[in-house]
């Protein structure tokens, strides 16, 4: 992604986010879109590890970052802390890229 593209949709974020504010001022939110937005950071977060992971030109691309993340995620299933799993992906990954 280009840094100009990168910029205008940070601008636009934060632009949405101070309408969002200005439009409800001090209105509450029901409940249950509170939760829901509650939950949208982790799900669009996980959707980019995701297409960062696997996506590649239009196909599905299995490589170094796959295993890595494969570890990751069995390194949390384990509850390993934040830096137990980050290193653990980050040692994987650069274990098969030198071997491959």
């Amino acid at each position: 992604m280009s840094w100009p593209a990168f910029l205008v949709l940070a601008l636009g974020s934060y632009a949405l986010k101070a309408v969002g504010l200005v439009a409800l001022r001090n209105r509450k939110l029901p409940p249950f879109v509170e939760d829901v937005l509650a939950l949208l950071p982790a799900a669009m977060f996980g959707g980019l590890v995701m297409v960062s992971t696997f996506g590649g030109d239009r196909a599905l691309v299995l490589d170094a970052r796959a295993a890595g993340l494969a570890v990751a995620a069995l390194a949390l299933w384990r509850r390993a802390g934040p830096v137990v799993v980050v290193t653990a992906a980050v040692v994987t990954t650069a274990l098969v890229r030198a071997v491959a």
